[in-house]
């Protein structure tokens, strides 16, 4: 999915922390690709969150929604056929959202991105 790729990349540029990104197609009705990143801070997570929105919607996509920015401990991003997790690390590791969706999609299909 190329629009995956552009958030990836963007991430990547902004320094975000353990990116992966996990392929929903077939598997999930809300979404096609989900990415999961660590920012640093609530700061970096926010800027991380704007920084990604900006592009998606500079992409194209019509409806980007963002949830979580006040406090910015997780921060989603919905773009339709693309969602988007920025945590703080301790939130993350909390929620652990990569082994839920890797069991349900089954193992193998959750990958780093580079």
């Amino acid at each position: 999915m190329e629009l995956a790729r552009l958030v990836e990349k963007q991430l990547d540029d902004d320094k975000a922390e353990n990116i992966l990104s996990i392929p929903l197609a077939g598997k999930s009705p809300m979404a096609d690709a989900m990415i999961v990143a660590s920012g640093r801070s609530a700061r970096h997570v926010a800027a991380l969150a704007d920084h990604v929105a900006r592009k998606l919607k500079d992409a194209g996509v019509q409806q980007v929604r963002v949830e979580g920015l006040p406090n910015a401990d997780w921060v989603l991003i919905d773009a339709g056929d693309l969602i988007v997790h920025i945590f703080r690390p301790e939130v993350r590791e909390f929620y652990n959202l990569e082994r839920i969706w890797s069991a349900d999609v089954g193992t193998g299909h959750a990958r780093a991105a580079s």
